[in-house]
């Protein structure tokens, strides 16, 4: 699934429309570590859209077979009435988007993610 979205990252151009949001950029973000300075790569598919809201995709482990797949939503919400509202309904949208972006059920054959914080 991730070599996957990192061809997506190749073919991914600014303006793409993903549903109802406009892509700024996708990448495989790289770490550069403050204190020693030591980069690393890979570390993660990440979609930006224009509105700021972000899709990152990220293996957990040390090994890419048997890896967990951690996805991380982001979106900010101006309307401060909106901020006490359950995160899976508030995202709900970004989160559809990822799971289809990312064709994780056909990936892993799961309907549902094991862990959800």
């Amino acid at each position: 699934m991730i070599e996957y979205l990192r061809d997506l990252v190749s073919k991914s151009k600014p303006d793409n429309k993903y549903g109802s949001y406009t892509l700024q950029f996708v990448d495989d973000f790289t770490y550069t570590d403050p204190v020693d300075g030591s980069v690393a790569s890979k570390q993660g598919v990440r979609f930006v859209f224009s509105d700021g809201s972000r899709i990152l995709f990220r293996l957990s482990g040390t090994a890419a077979a048997g890896a967990t797949v951690r996805i991380y939503i982001e979106q900010f919400k101006p309307d401060v009435s909106k901020h006490d509202m359950n995160a899976q309904i508030a995202l709900k949208p970004l989160i559809d988007r990822a799971l289809s972006v990312s064709k994780l059920k056909d990936f892993t054959g799961r309907e549902k993610p094991t862990v959800i914080t």
